[in-house]
């Protein structure tokens, strides 16, 4: 794996050449449509797409994710779709990723779809949802409890189609330059937290700041920020988090298994035969197992780097702060599914997943590492 340096994280890539078209290409210069209508194999058609990311360049496990999944599915398909993936900065901004892939400036864009809540608030549940469920949970309840089908219904109104391409499972809470030891502390604090977790902190009287990773680091270190909750340990040490926040708190209530998706722009993915778009889709799970793989090693790893070569104070954050938080999240619930109706939709068929493998869990999981 490339060592990151984290100056690159804030360093704006230079603009790429401008945006063309997807390149198509036909040896025989016309296309057939199979019985069902969907497009036919056509062994001597290539096309070549172009991927952006939220993520900066050569971003570490994320954006790493995003090169693997363009070299699997080159591979798959025998050379004949191919991926120039672009980092954030590097063709648009990180957060208008997702715009450039609905109006079909590019075919393919990887993120996490709670940078998306200005277009639509349920785009935050197929993310992360706070003291919600953990990856193998969320994994489970997108293929096998309908959350993947509730969240091509959304993302059809965007002419996009989303898979689940990756999962952090449960992060950190975050790095503050204050000590947490009651609610009222977060009061006035100022913390870059995304999606949900956002609504809850600023119920308890903090201000939700959403930055994109590679101004995380200055924004932290010249006081425009509190605190900030970011992945794990492996990236926060190579963001440099350690030289610059005393305090790192678990665990990460907000985001307890955060799903990583790819969305492709939806007329681009029915123009390929049926077996690319298979390919497409079996690429992001493969993406999707990698990815928490990754994660579970290179956090045990680096969260052991940060206690021997730091005086970084690791810290539960109280049971108080924690009930009060989960107080405040059913609040934001209640307020979010009031106002839109497919976010309720969504955090129905959440819920009734949740409790349901929690059950389950109870008697597996849970009681496996309390023996």
């Amino acid at each position: 794996m490339t060592r990151f340096n984290r100056r690159d994280f804030i360093k704006k890539a230079a603009t790429a050449a401008a945006v063309g078209g997807a390149a198509l290409t036909t040896a025989c210069g016309t296309s057939e449509s199979s019985s069902n209508g969907a497009a036919a194999v056509h062994t001597n058609q290539t096309f070549n797409w172009k991927m952006v990311t939220t993520w900066p360049p050569k971003f570490p496990v994320l954006g790493e994710g995003a090169e693997l999944f363009a070299s699997w599915v080159e591979e798959m398909s025998a050379g004949r779709l191919k991926i120039q993936v672009y980092g954030g900065g590097e063709l648009v901004p990180p957060l208008e990723a997702f715009s450039a892939v609905q109006q079909g400036v590019v075919e393919i864009g990887h993120g996490a779809s709670y940078y998306w809540a200005g277009k639509a608030p349920a785009t935050q549940f197929f993310a992360a949802v706070p003291f919600g469920m953990n990856a193998q949970q969320m994994n489970s309840w997108l293929y096998g409890g309908g959350g993947l089908e509730l969240w091509r219904e959304l993302y059809a109104q965007f002419n996009l189609v989303p898979f689940a391409a990756g999962n952090t499972g449960v992060q950190m809470a975050g790095w503050f330059n204050r000590k947490i030891e009651s609610i009222a502390d977060l009061s006035g604090l100022k913390m870059r937290i995304p999606g949900l977790g956002g609504k809850v902190i600023s119920k308890a009287g903090a201000s939700a700041v959403l930055v994109a990773g590679g101004e995380i680091f200055t924004n932290l270190e010249r006081g425009v920020i509190d605190a900030t909750e970011w992945i794990g340990p492996y990236h926060d040490y190579l963001m440099g988090f350690p030289r610059i926040a005393k305090y790192y708190y678990y665990p990460g209530w907000h985001e307890p298994g955060t799903t990583l998706e790819l969305f492709v722009n939806k007329a681009a993915f029915e123009k390929l035969p049926t077996d690319l778009q298979s390919i497409v889709e079996s690429a992001c799970m493969r993406s999707n197992l990698w990815m928490l793989s990754e994660f579970e090693s290179k956090n045990s790893e680096y969260l052991k780097k940060i206690e021997e070569e730091y005086d970084t104070q690791i810290l539960p954050l109280p049971s108080p702060v924690l009930s009060k938080l989960k107080e405040f999240t059913a609040e934001a619930m209640e307020d979010l599914t009031a106002s839109d109706p497919f976010s309720k939709r969504v955090y129905e068929s959440f819920s009734r997943f949740q409790d349901k493998a929690g059950g389950w869990s109870d008697l597996t999981e849970k009681a496996y590492f309390q023996m």
